[in-house]
């Protein structure tokens, strides 16, 4: 109270989460094999399912929740966008829009994001969840939000599970198709992000939109 959180090492934070210890164990201790978890990290943390984390002594059912609902909490403050309508100029930003959300999935996840005329975020839908190497997404899935919802223009995002954002032949195919269908519907694809561990690739950083 008197420092504020900032001044708390990670183990601390997490033991304030976890609530208290026991007669054997104090809550720090405690808190210290849970971020053994994830290598010594918070962030490694973010993959720990809460049935993992009740594989350790003295994490049950609710420690388990708590700490996982804290993760959340705070991936989801941290993909926050910064008002209800931001503006997405460069590739930067709709990448930094998703990137703490999505560089971890354990699966492919496709992403569209609508924009209006002024290129403003009206809203983020997920399409499909694909496997652990690849996701597929009809034209149909892809663009029905965004006639609903009067989107202008949209951009495709979908992660790399493997941490590395580079373009598959199969990313490139379907992307074609999927600018295709645009212009059929009068909705540009202004871009297609690759969203990877902390990394991201553009298509139209790398001129690869058709």
């Amino acid at each position: 109270m008197s420092e504020g959180c900032a001044a708390l090492s990670d183990a601390e934070l997490l033991a304030i989460l976890i609530g208290s210890g026991s007669r054997e164990e104090s809550a720090l201790s405690l808190a210290a094999r849970v971020l053994s978890l994830g290598g010594d990290s918070p962030a490694g943390l973010a993959g720990c399912a809460p049935q993992e984390l009740m594989g350790l002594s003295g994490i049950g059912e609710a420690r388990a929740c708590a700490i996982a609902a804290g993760i959340e909490l705070g991936r989801r403050i941290a993909s926050a966008p910064a008002s209800c309508n931001p503006k997405i100029s460069r590739p930067s930003e709709a990448a930094a829009l998703c990137m703490e959300e999505m560089r971890r999935l354990p699966k492919e996840v496709f992403r569209v994001l609508m924009l209006n005329v002024k290129s403003e975020l009206i809203m983020k839908e997920d399409i499909s969840v694909g496997g652990i190497n690849a996701s597929f997404s009809h034209p149909r899935e892809v663009f029905s939000g965004a006639v609903r919802r009067g989107a202008y223009s949209v951009i495709l995002m979908h992660n790399h599970p493997s941490g590395d954002p580079t373009p598959s032949a199969a990313d490139i195919d379907t992307t074609r198709q999927l600018c295709e269908a645009g212009r059929i519907l009068g909705i540009q694809v202004v871009d297609h992000i690759l969203i990877g561990d902390g990394v991201y690739s553009s298509f139209r950083e790398m001129k690869l939109l058709p």
